[in-house]
Formats: C-alpha cells, sequence, structure tokens
C-alpha cells in the first residue's frame, strides 16, 4: 500500500505488524475502539539511524516536517505528587511545559520525565514513545493543530519504524484532552 504522506517504500496497516511494535503499542491496537478503525493506522519501517527529525525528513520527504508530531512525557510535580503526561504537539513547535501543561496538570512545576522514566514507564524507547498504548490513567494532552491534520507521523514505541495516524484519531485516545495552544513557535 502507497502511504498517505512521506516517500515510504510501503505502508502497511498497524494491525497487520504487531510483532514490529512495542507490547503497550500492539496491545493498544488490539482493544482500539473509536470513530477512526485501526486499519487506518499504518506502519512504516524506517531506518533508525534517520530517526531524529531533522535527518528523518530529508531522507523520507521534506514534506512530513510539517505533518510530524513529537510526542514527550513530562512530569508534574505538586507537593510529593508527581503526575506523568504525555503531550503531543507538531514537529516544528515545542511544548509549553512551564505554561499550559503546568496549568494542565495543576501543577506547582513540570519538567520534561528524564529518559529512564520516560522509557521505563511507558514502555517504549527513548525516540519512538508513542500517545498510542500508553499506560492508563496517565494525562494525554494534544495540540489541537495535531488533531486538524489529515494524517500526522509519530513514533511507534521502537525506534525503528514510525506510524500514520489520522489527525483525528488523537482526539479518540484514552485520556485525551486536546488543547489550543500547547505548542509554541
Amino acid at each position: 500500500m502507497r502511504a498517505p504522506i512521506g516517500d515510504f517504500d510501503t505502508a502497511t496497516p498497524a494491525p497487520e505488524c504487531l510483532e514490529e511494535l512495542t507490547a503497550p503499542v500492539a496491545d493498544a491496537l488490539r482493544q482500539w475502539q473509536g470513530g477512526v478503525t485501526a486499519d487506518r493506522i499504518l506502519y512504516v519501517d524506517t531506518d533508525p539511524r534517520w530517526a531524529d527529525t531533522a535527518v528523518f525528513v530529508e531522507h523520507y520527504g521534506r514534506e512530513l516536517l510539517e505533518r510530524s508530531a513529537n510526542c514527550v512525557v513530562v512530569a508534574g510535580k505538586r507537593g510529593a505528587a508527581t503526575t506523568l503526561a504525555a503531550c503531543v504537539v507538531l514537529s516544528t513547535t515545542r511544548v509549553d511545559v512551564n505554561g499550559v501543561v503546568r496549568r494542565q496538570l495543576g501543577a506547582r512545576k513540570a519538567s520534561f520525565a528524564s529518559m529512564e522514566t520516560a522509557t521505563g514507564e511507558s514502555g517504549m524507547e527513548y525516540g519512538g514513545i508513542t500517545p498510542i498504548g500508553l499506560p492508563t490513567g496517565w494525562p494525554l494532552l494534544v495540540d489541537s493543530a495535531v488533531v486538524g491534520l489529515d494524517y500526522v507521523l509519530v513514533g511507534s514505541g521502537r525506534r525503528r519504524g514510525k506510524l500514520l495516524v489520522p489527525g483525528k484519531a488523537f482526539a479518540e485516545l484514552p485520556g485525551v484532552t486536546v488543547l489550543d495552544g500547547l505548542g509554541v513557535a
């Protein structure tokens, strides 16, 4: 199948290649519910050497820069309590951690989670964290610009491979809050 965005050799419905995904992502696709069917989420095999956005778009298509999203794990702290959350913003922006995220989580302080925390708690590889398959109970904050795209390139849970996800599917994920201004230039 031809990928709807990017210069990929093939795109395969993600439910047909669960063995290529981390366990949490594969489980989430097995249990998928919502208006966007799981077979519309596509898996594309990519070289992990080109996983970072700048190199990735040079190899797989410059138009992907405007159609890629990053999923980052943040930690919001209030007193002794820490809340882990994931934030999804277009790759041309950065997460407003100290403004939008901190207020949304009701935290006194918010920061990016350490690599060990992000990978250990999510069960995904650093550089491949995706909003599909996050731990139950995690808040998921998604910038409205992501939801507005036809297809969005995001991680697959591993550094090798990416998912092409219809933008409106992000609004159907567990624990999601769609926000204007989460991603800032």
